[in-house]
């Protein structure tokens, strides 16, 4: 039996009072150290709150973060999005037809899948408090009950840089994502430099953020794969899957793709194109949960692996990452989980995230299992 059918936990007849209204805050955190990429660079992480609530009472809460130098979309956008357009079409609606809801969502406005997606974490959340399920458990079950998470170092010093991985290497993250895309000669040296600080068994990803040219980096990555990359992420412009094609066939490191992967459609055609052997799913950028697990079953027919990502985001967005990185099989990669760590004080942040030592434990409480 479905859980519309008869959900536990509702009322007699198994029916969820309509969605009566959408709510929206603002809440922020300043990262500990800003937080800088090939595009751009951050002091504050700043999240928008979404609130849906039934006629009856019952209350799911989402979370959504456009990172602005990433995905070209502002807060005030974002909050415009929800509140004079994606709000309204849901109001009166089933809170628990998630699939239905993106029709709707899809049908009045194109694009900013940010917005769409913090909507989506909120019917998934009071989906699952109405339930009693944790939200893992509406995304087809658990298949891991901690899931790994990389450290991600930010643009510094090329001594900064080598200096926080080991950090973070010895307080047990054994996945580390450095980020580059400047300068290849550049990025060798700290490849180099991250890779003599940290123990020869720990994984090596570089995230180039589309700062590459095919041409130009291909010899200094092949360098790089030599001296202890195992992964690559992002090191063409989005468009340019042939010369991720090109690069994915020369080098001895598995390439993953981000920028290149805003929806379905993409994912498809990055597996057809055979241009990488990973997919970055972010929530945020593919439009929710819903969404994001339709191309991780496109990335599992295809026999691509899947990393769980973030741009990043505070602790209710975070938690929904962990709940997508437990139920998914093909989450092999090591998930970017670090928002919540990230900041100085989350004010989203259950203690989950507390003393993490690289890994994550899946809630098992209804909904995402958040205390907001």
């Amino acid at each position: 039996m479905s859980l519309a059918a008869e959900p536990a936990g509702l009322p007699d007849g198994g029916a969820a009072a309509p969605i009566s209204a959408v709510k929206t805050r603002v809440v922020s955190a300043h990262y500990r150290r800003p937080f800088q990429i090939s595009s751009g660079v951050s002091n504050e992480l700043i999240s928008l709150v979404v609130e849906v609530h039934t006629a009856d009472g019952a209350v799911g809460i989402g979370e959504t973060s456009p990172m602005t130098a990433y995905t070209g979309e502002t807060l005030a956008g974002v909050q415009a999005a929800i509140e004079e357009h994606l709000a309204p079409a849901l109001i009166g609606r089933d809170p628990l037809d998630r699939a239905g809801a993106h029709v709707v969502m899809d049908g009045v406005l194109r694009g900013q899948q940010v917005a769409k997606a913090g909507l989506d974490i909120a019917l998934f959340d009071l989906a699952g408090r109405l339930s009693g399920w944790p939200v893992h458990a509406l995304l087809g079950g658990s298949v891991r009950d901690r899931v790994q998470t990389t450290w991600v170092v930010g643009l510094g010093t090329l001594d900064e840089m080598a200096a926080e991985a080991a950090e973070y290497a010895g307080r047990g993250f054994t996945h580390l994502k450095v980020k580059g895309g400047h300068d290849p000669a550049k990025d060798l040296e700290l490849i180099r430099a991250v890779r003599a600080a940290i123990p020869a068994d720990a994984e090596l990803c570089l995230d180039a953020n589309e700062g590459y040219d095919a041409t130009t980096a291909l010899p200094y990555l092949a360098k790089m794969s030599a001296a202890g990359l195992t992964m690559l992420e992002q090191p063409l412009p989005r468009w340019d899957l042939t010369g991720l094609v090109r690069l994915r066939d020369r080098l001895d490191v598995r390439v993953m793709v981000d920028e290149s992967m805003h929806s379905l459609h993409d994912a498809l055609e990055i597996a057809r194109r055979g241009a990488a052997d990973v997919l970055n799913i972010k929530i945020l950028k593919v439009g929710g949960l819903h969404r994001a697990l339709q191309i991780a079953a496109v990335a599992e027919a295809a026999g691509l692996a899947v990393k769980v990502g973030s741009m990043p985001e505070l602790g209710v967005a975070t938690l929904a990452a962990v709940h997508l990185a437990a139920a998914v099989p093909g989450a092999t990669v090591a998930a970017d989980l670090v928002g919540p760590l990230m900041v100085d004080e989350d004010p989203l942040a259950p203690t989950v995230f507390a003393d993490c030592d690289g890994w994550i434990d899946v809630p098992k409480r209804p909904g995402l299992g958040h205390d907001v």
